[in-house]
Formats: structure tokens, sequence, C-alpha cells
């Protein structure tokens, strides 16, 4: 450990110490000292020089970003360096060791609490004034550790917030807890410090909200049990656990919801479904789409977040390669017919949708869309949201839209004969309707039509095509490393087609950046059918898949886990993650 000196962290100094490692020139520290200077910047010397974005030739050119810049300042003091992640702090431990003013005044923060020592998050290491004190109160050992300033000045605020909410709703009869707020637009991270006249329960959604927006998660997961509430996310695929609060807290934090998505608050026996528009700290806007569900011990809660901003990324963002994209807008700028996207759910079908429909929705063009429910709002559609409990269900929405002169219609999903039988006779009447359909593959979904009594004759003369698809995790960009391919496991997912193996493939390693997991983000792998006279005689012959599947193939049809091996070859997933999802099946 550091002598004992009290001695802030000096910006000049810790530039000489960069440059003392070759991570800056002189040249570099003398003109980052005019510019801190001139910008009159303030706050700890490792933000000050990352705000500068410098890129260091020994990085071969990297920005200098304050993660980097503080494990330099953890070698230079000699203590380990961490990358606090929320995700593995365990809030009423850590926030239990010190005080919330004791933290702020110190500028530290307990980060993992053991049986015989604690580590502490420091951004002064040499001012260590008050280890002795806490050690002798604790009867524990502290560890040092450095991490990002930004970061531990972040989580104090609100891992403290978060465990006072928590402790304040406990001392409420949460039975007469009303929150009365019906905006439908929730400005999270407003809520200002924790004061004793705040609803503690509105403190904990906001928290749950900004924390999951932080972390990228598409789900929010709020799990009743016997005597506690259980919060999990879903980031790239994977739930992780993220804290667990007494059950009456989790009762009011999913009324909370409710209200907020202007939901039966006194409705528990049946499921529900709502929408929240929210807005970030940085001013973006986001959907959220509600459900809750009885359970043996109270509702559960599902928040499906849709951020607005993937209706702006193109199909090669979603994972597309060109030749299926330039096949996929062909069939969907047919002016009439049917075409198909399936999918499991959490598949991606939601986001392949919107896209296509905000590339087909020109000033020139009607797009009507009925949805259950409404995913995301779309300025650019007319969205219609079905209400089974007035008899508005997909077959009687499809009729009320072919009287307001759609050019296109969306329908949200084929479930039965008689929305097939509406979308057969809105594409024979000169529309386009684009739908999904829950089936394994493409060819599954011609015999799954077959099933729910549509005619061989009609999906002859209305379908153009479909698409089938699946997420897929891709790997860090940060920390894959190759490997030499697995002959193997290559041939097994090559099964049937004759694909060079690469000469090199990528495997996870694991870093803080993408939690020691190795995946980073996802992309789609697409199986695309389309549909020719050589199809339609099969189709015409029987209902059995193998044959369409058998066909497609000759026609060059690419299977699902066909595409996800270009994807390995393209270095940006594995072996193992195409065989999670998309194995040969049996009847391959």
């Amino acid at each position: 450990m550091q002598v004992k000196t009290n001695r802030k962290t000096d910006v000049i100094r810790f530039l000489r110490d960069l440059e003392r490692g070759d991570f800056i020139t002189s040249e570099e520290s003398v003109e980052a000292t005019q510019e801190i200077k001139r910008k009159l910047l303030t706050g700890h010397p490792i933000n000050q020089i990352a705000s500068l974005k410098i890129k260091s030739k020994k990085l071969r050119g990297k920005t200098l970003t304050a993660e980097i810049l503080s494990e330099q300042f953890a070698v230079q003091h000699k203590l380990p360096y961490v990358r606090l992640d929320p995700l593995k702090i365990d809030v009423d431990a850590v926030t239990a060791v010190m005080s919330k003013a004791f933290a702020l005044r110190h500028n530290i923060l307990a980060c993992e609490v053991h049986s015989d020592y604690i580590a502490v998050a420091t951004i002064e290491p040499e001012v260590i004034g008050w280890v002795a004190g806490l050690e002798q109160i604790l009867r524990k050992r502290i560890q040092l550790v450095i991490a990002n300033p930004e970061t531990v000045k972040r989580l104090q605020k609100e891992l403290y917030t978060l465990s006072s909410s928590i402790k304040g709703a406990s001392g409420e009869n949460l039975q007469d807890v009303k929150v009365t707020n019906l905006e439908q637009l929730l400005e999270v991270g407003n809520v200002g410090e924790l004061d004793a006249n705040d609803q503690h329960v509105v403190q904990i959604v906001d928290w749950l909200l900004q924390y999951a927006f932080a972390e990228r998660a598409s789900d929010i997961h709020i799990e009743p049990r016997r005597e506690t509430g259980n919060i999990r996310l879903r980031i790239d695929g994977v739930l992780h656990s993220v804290y667990k609060m007494p059950a009456n807290i989790s009762a009011a934090v999913i009324a909370r919801f409710k209200i907020l998505g202007r939901m039966d608050v006194a409705e528990r026996r049946k499921p529900l479904d709502g929408r929240i528009k929210t807005k970030t700290p940085d001013g973006l806007e986001i959907e959220l789409r509600l459900s809750t569900m009885p359970t043996a011990f109270g509702e559960k809660l599902v928040a499906r977040i849709f951020d607005p901003t993937v209706l702006l990324r193109d199909f090669s963002a979603l994972g597309l390669d060109k030749d299926t994209e330039d096949s996929w807008l062909e069939m969907a700028k047919q002016p009439t017919g049917i075409v198909l996207l399936t999918g499991p759910t959490g598949s991606g079908k939601t986001t392949t949708l919107y896209t296509t429909l905000k590339l087909l929705a020109t000033p020139e063009v009607n797009v009507c869309t009925i949805e259950d429910p409404i995913e995301m709002v779309e300025p650019a559609f007319n969205q219609m949201q079905v209400h089974h409990e007035i008899d508005v269900d997909f077959a009687t929405g499809v009729r009320s839209l072919l009287r307001q002169d759609p050019d296109i219609i969306m329908i949200g999903e084929i479930r039965d004969k008689e929305t097939a039988d509406i979308a057969i006779q809105a594409s024979l009447t000169g529309h386009l309707v684009i739908s999904t359909l829950h089936t394994n593959d493409a060819s599954s979904a011609i015999t799954r039509l077959q099933d729910i009594g549509v005619p061989a004759y009609l999906i002859n003369a209305t379908l153009l095509g479909v698409m089938a698809q699946r997420l897929v995790r891709t790997l860090c960009p940060h920390c894959k490393h190759a490997v030499e391919p697995n002959q193997v496991a290559w041939k097994e997912l090559t099964i049937g087609f004759n694909i060079a193996m690469p000469k090199l493939m990528f495997e996870p390693k694991g870093c803080d950046e993408c939690r020691q997991s190795g995946y980073l983000g996802r992309q789609g792998i697409y199986e695309l059918l389309k549909i020719d006279p050589l199809i339609k005689k099969v189709t015409t012959e029987g209902s059995d898949v193998a044959p369409i599947r058998k066909q497609a193939l000759e026609n060059g049809m690419m299977l699902l886990r066909i595409s996800g091996a270009k994807k390995i070859a393209e270095g940006k997933t594995t072996v193992e993650e195409i065989m999670r999802v998309a194995a040969p099946s049996m009847e391959e």
C-alpha cells in the first residue's frame, strides 16, 4: 500500500507519468496542459485528459479513454484495477460498509465484500487517512483498488439512492401508496437526490429504467417469489440477475409500471398489456411494451424495450447479406401478394418488419398495420391496435383497413384460418400483405398455412416468399482471438453443403467490455424461400415439408445454419453459437 501522503492527484504530475511510460510524447503533454488550462477543465485528472481524446502511439493510435487511463493510473500506484460492473455488485452489501456521506467525502466506493477483507474502489490512492479507522470499525482488511472516477461517482449516487429507496419503501404502508402520475412521457433521470419527501417506489422504477437503458437490456423481468421479488435483465439474449427486493416492494414497483402503462392496477387475476414512452437522460425516446402475468406468488411483469434507433439502421447492420437483402426487398416491393417472416419469439422479426416498412413508407404509399400490441409507434405508418375485449381482432382489423385505401398492409401475426383468409383476400384485391408466422424455418410456413386450412391453390396464387430468421450473439471485437478451425464442428454444421472451411476461426475470450462473456451485441441469420413455379408444383402435390425444402435448396435457398456459417467465416460469431440456435434438424 502507498505511504500516507494525503496528496490529491495532480493533472500535471499524471501527464508526466504518462510521458515517462511512453503513452504520450513530451509535446503532447505540453499541449494537453495548455488545452486543460484554456478550457478550464475540472474534475479528476483522468477524466480531464480523457476528454482531450489523445491518440497514443504506444497503443497503435488507440484513444486514451478514461478506462485505459484508469488502468495505467493503477499500474503507477501499484494497485489492482477494476472495471466496475453494476450487474456484479451486491448493492445491499456494499452500501452497508459505509455511509453515503463517508463515501462521497473520501471519493471511494466499496465494490466487493468478503469474509476477511473489503475491496474499496478509490480515485485518490494517496489520500488514505480514512483506511485505518474503517478497518478498525469493520474489523476487516481494506483492499484498495482503482476504478474509473466517472463510474465511481455515478455508482455512488445510484447505489446509495437505490438502497435508501428500498429502505424507505420498506417503512411505508405500500398498500396505501397511490402514484397518480399518468404522464405518457416519463422522463427518467430527473428525479434528483433522494430526500424524505420523495416517493421511494418512483425512485426505484426510475433507477431500474436508467439501469436497463445503460446496460443495453432488451427486457426487464420482475418476478415475484414467496418472500422476495427478483429483477433480471436480458442482455444480448441472456438473462442476468440484478437485484432482489422484498415481495411487497416488488409488487409496488409493478403497480407503478402498470400506472405508467395505463393498465388496470386493481386487476391482478388476468394477463394485461400496456406501453410506456420514456425519455432517457440523454434525450433519447424509447418505447417499452409491458406485459403482466398472474403467477403463484403474484403478478410477474416483463417490460420489453424497443430502441427507436433500430429503425434508422440499414439491413446490413441487422445481419442481411447483399443477395438476401436484394431478394427480400424485391418481394417486399411487389404491388400485390403476401410476404411472410417467420421465427420464434425474440428472433428479431419485429425489427426486420419495421425496418422494411420504414423503407417502403414513402409519401406516395399508404402503409397500414394491425398489431397486437403496437410494438413501436412510427409516424410514417397508420397503426391499429387489436382489442379483443371489444371484438377487434386481426381479421376484423384487416377488413377495416381494406376500406382505408391501403397500398401495404402489415398484419402482426397470422394465427388462424380467419386471419389467413382475410390476408389472402387482401392480396387478391390488389394489396401487398406483410405478416409473421410462427414456424421453425421458411419451408414450414407453407405447410403451416395448409394446416390451418388455406388451400394450396390460394397459397400459390398469393404467396411471394418467406424469410425465416434467428438472432445470434456476435463476438466481442475487443477480445475475440483467432484459433485453428475445428474441422469436425465445421463438417457437422455444413453437412450436406460443400462450403470451404475458413483458414481461421475466432473464439470468445472475455473482457470488461463484454462482461467476460466474449460476446457483444447480436445479429440475424436468415433463410429466404422465393416462391417460383417449381415450388408451387410441390405445394400443390401435398403438405409435407421435406419436398418443399428439397426443391428450395435446389433453387439455391440458403439454410439458417449456412447463413450462420458465412458469419463464422467473417469472424463475427462461433460454430457453437450457430449450432445453439440453428443446428441441423432430422428432416435435413
